[in-house]
């Protein structure tokens, strides 16, 4: 049965070095190492179910291969990309055939995530009668992209990136196998590798890509300038709107949160490099003016619209340089989430409790009929008090008298909010107490 592995054509030098065991695999220790989860599978000899999530690049791929391989299995592979339910009923009718022969079948569905839910629910009675073994692939979180239903029949195994050092030795196994031989300097194996930004399968393109300039150039030495001449500018991997995205956001924020400005900052460059919406972050950066640092440095709101109305000026890349400034502004200033929780705490009453009707000292009367029926009466005009606050004064509605939300903290702006709102509580209890 042709499968997505399968090819007529020439193959690429990433499909050539694909491993044949796993000790041949690079990277993945955490899982394929002496006594860690796929090392002890494969020792023991029994398949099971699992989702394989990480980057492309790192591995899936080869895994299933693998395990295929050392189960003494039976691989069927399809694509989410190209495939159908047409086609899962065609690979279980080959994995019955297979069990009928006394073998066993491990299903490898790649890019599982791109199947909707009664795709993915056509796979659960072939698992749970155990004719094949699944295996999904997903550079997405199965926790929301594969139903609960599969994922509870599957363990989840997380891939990591290759690491520079990884990425070298691939280099190295590389040029191993090229037809045409290149060597390649110090300074230009380390520029390959952080171009290839832990994907494994980019590196060994790249690495053909300068062996066929090299070839072309009847050059076989490679060094910085030639590799700078040989491959176009590739930016860092970024999932727009999948987790490295989320994640990347989650790191901008908890670094000025944090009031780390140089953190904060090289998150908002690295999220520009992978193509982000700067327009996207400069709205976060307004978010965060107002969650984590509020009345603590009113300045800080400021400043965060002024780089988004800046950036809609003059667009990328001069806009960027506002969107940078304030990034670090916001990150050194004082931080306060009082506002935040204050606004948590009462829309969370309001919620729950009931429609209570306004005092009448409050209500509005802009009728004869309304001042008769008592609205606005003794209303103390705080203007005309003394220090322009109207002490003992009650604004809430009856029986959330002394309700208090706001709670400011001792830094920047709000330590002095916090000293007037002593002071107001005092002369609070001074007029209770000779009004009483």
């Amino acid at each position: 049965m042709s499968d997505l592995f399968s090819s007529r054509y020439h193959e690429p030098l990433a499909e050539r070095l694909r491993p044949s065991t796993a000790a041949d695999v690079v990277g993945q220790q955490h899982l394929l190492g002496q006594g860690k989860p796929l090392a002890l599978a494969l020792a023991s000899g029994q398949a099971h179910s699992m989702i394989l999530w990480g980057p492309p690049g790192v591995g899936k791929t080869t895994l299933a291969r693998l395990l295929a391989r050392e189960f003494g299995a039976e691989l069927l592979a399809i694509s989410a990309v190209f495939s159908g339910v047409k086609d899962i009923r065609a690979a279980m009718e080959q994995a019955q055939q297979f069990h009928q022969l006394g073998k066993r079948t491990i299903l490898f569905v790649d890019e599982v995530h791109r199947f909707n839910k009664a795709q993915q629910d056509a796979f659960l009675p072939y698992v749970e009668s155990g004719l094949v073994t699944f295996i999904g692939a997903t550079t997405e979180n199965p926790s929301f992209e594969v139903n609960a239903a599969l994922l509870s029949r599957a363990q989840v195994y997380v891939l990591q990136s290759l690491s520079v050092n990884e990425l070298d030795a691939l280099i190295s196994r590389a040029l191993l196998h090229l037809e045409h031989p290149i060597d390649i300097s110090a300074e230009a194996r380390q520029a390959l590798c952080l171009a290839a930004d832990g994907d494994g399968r980019r590196l060994l393109n790249l690495i053909e890509q300068v062996q066929q300039a090299a070839q072309a150039a009847q050059c076989a030495d490679i060094d910085i300038a030639f590799l700078n001449n040989a491959l176009s500018s590739n930016g860092r991997r970024f999932d727009k709107g999948g987790d490295q995205f989320y994640d990347q956001i989650s790191a901008l924020h908890k670094s000025v949160r944090g009031s780390n400005p140089d953190a904060a900052l090289y998150w908002l460059t690295r999220m520009l490099d992978g193509g982000v919406d700067a327009r996207y972050l400069s709205r976060r950066l307004v978010r965060m003016a107002w969650e984590d640092i509020g009345l603590a440095d009113p300045r800080a709101m400021q400043i965060a619209n002024d780089a988004a109305t800046t950036f809609e000026r003059l667009g990328s890349p001069e806009g960027e340089l506002a969107l940078a400034q304030a990034t670090i502004y916001l990150a050194i200033a004082p931080k306060s989430n009082a506002g935040y929780l204050a606004y948590k705490a009462a829309k969370a009453l309001v919620s729950q409790d009931q429609s209570r009707p306004v005092p009448n000292h409050l209500r509005n009367a802009p009728t004869k009929l309304m001042s008769q029926l008592g609205h606005g009466s003794e209303y103390r005009y705080a203007h005309d008090e003394p220090e322009g606050y109207a002490a003992g004064e009650n604004y809430f509605p009856s029986g959330l008298e002394n309700t208090q939300f706001y709670q400011p903290v001792p830094r920047g702006l709000e330590s002095k909010i916090a000293e007037k709102l002593r002071h107001l509580k005092e002369l609070d209890a001074q007029w209770h107490q000779e009004n009483s």
